[in-house]
């Protein structure tokens, strides 16, 4: 095989929070370029062409950014919704009369999946579906069909998560691949977890509902005066719709005399510099597959409090990679925090190990490309 082209709706730039949302496929990017020409074709505010060895980023214009934020379903956002699948076509176009690849893969399945399938003149394509795909597209009745539709048309299915192959096989009715979404940080000098209390607590993501932040935040403040002795602080990054409501309830902790920071979003270097930081990452979403920050904390040797969502319970049977909550409430959460604070952290390493092996990115690189039957 001599190229794949990768397509993406989120991909790094110099956009503050973009990065978060795209580093994994940058760096599935350049490892798969260790192998195979690769040419990403990616969603952004401005047309441009950069090859770099073995890798070509082409870059197309759309509307608005992050894409994550036009809702098909809101009338008022058709206009930037019909512009960006034009732009998406004709880039697409542009890059298959230029570069010819041999196979494309389309992350993730709406829309990228669906410019594979109508512009990919018969080039063999993959989808990657994240749960965004499958769990909120889904609903929609009309994107409900297209997606059935593109993954039934893909060549291989592909799926960040365990439990969302299942789902994407339910909605297809063919066979899909578990292929986890792990990033390559920067290595960093404090990795050391500690053995005891004081603990230094963490959390980095989007503030929205489905990743639970509002539950994080509930969970502190039912903390009592005991359970705060055995936090060194509590650092809260990130940004989203809930920032309001996450500065609202930040605000009377830190008042009260709790050790809770609040920060906006991390580049790659400063969010490692955090995971490593920490004794523990927080993790309290409502609705998951299997998120980076899991693999992020895994490649850091850094335990995880979490909600028992998605994937995440037979992780944790196959890892015990830290505390999993009894459910995804706020009270349940606090139990699980105040669980943690009160052992040895630095218990969890040995299964954190396995799990950094199993979510290696040459591995994962690999495994994608035997999947395709391109080794």
């Amino acid at each position: 095989m001599s190229g794949v082209a990768l397509i993406t709706t989120s991909y790094p730039d110099n956009l503050r929070g973009a990065e978060a949302a795209g580093s994994f496929v940058e760096d599935f990017a350049l490892e798969l370029s260790n192998t195979v020409a690769v040419t990403v074709l990616a969603a952004s505010i401005d047309d441009s062409v950069v090859r770099t060895g073995n890798l070509t980023v082409r870059r197309f214009a759309v509307p608005r950014l992050p894409l994550s934020q036009l809702k098909p379903q809101k009338p008022s956002d058709w206009p930037a919704v019909l512009k960006t699948l034009r732009a998406g076509r004709v880039a697409l176009r542009r890059l298959m009369d230029d570069d010819r690849p041999d196979h494309i893969l389309a992350l993730w399945a709406l829309p990228s999946g669906w410019w594979a399938e109508s512009v990919g003149r018969g080039v063999p394509f993959s989808t990657w579906a994240l749960g965004s795909d499958i769990w909120s597209l889904g609903r929609i009745p009309l994107l409900r069909q297209m997606l059935k539709r593109v993954l039934g048309n893909a060549d291989h299915r592909f799926a960040d998560g365990i439990g969302l192959c299942a789902d994407v096989e339910r909605l297809c009715g063919k066979s899909c691949t578990f292929l986890p979404s792990t990033r390559r940080l920067p290595a960093t000098n404090d990795s050391t977890v500690a053995d005891r209390p004081p603990y230094k607590l963490a959390y980095l993501g989007r503030w929205h509902p489905n990743k639970g932040t509002d539950l994080l935040m509930q969970a502190l403040e039912a903390l009592d005066d005991d359970d705060w002795s055995k936090i060194d602080e509590v650092r809260i990054f990130g940004g989203g719709p809930l920032a309001e409501q996450v500065r609202a309830a930040a605000d009377p902790l830190a008042e009260a005399g709790r050790p809770v920071t609040v920060g906006a979003y991390l580049d790659k270097r400063e969010a490692a510099k955090l995971i490593a930081w920490a004794d523990y990452v927080l993790l309290p979403s409502r609705i998951e597959s299997i998120p980076v920050i899991f693999s992020d904390a895994m490649q850091l040797g850094t335990p995880l409090v979490a909600t028992p969502v998605g994937d995440l319970p037979r992780l944790h049977e196959r890892y015990e990679f830290g505390v999993l909550a009894g459910t995804a409430s706020d009270g349940s959460f606090a139990d699980a925090i105040r669980q943690a604070i009160r052992q040895d952290a630095s218990a969890f390493g040995g299964g954190i190990e396995r799990a950094r092996l199993d979510f290696d990115l040459e591995i994962i690189a690999a495994q994608f490309l035997t999947g395709i039957g391109a080794t």
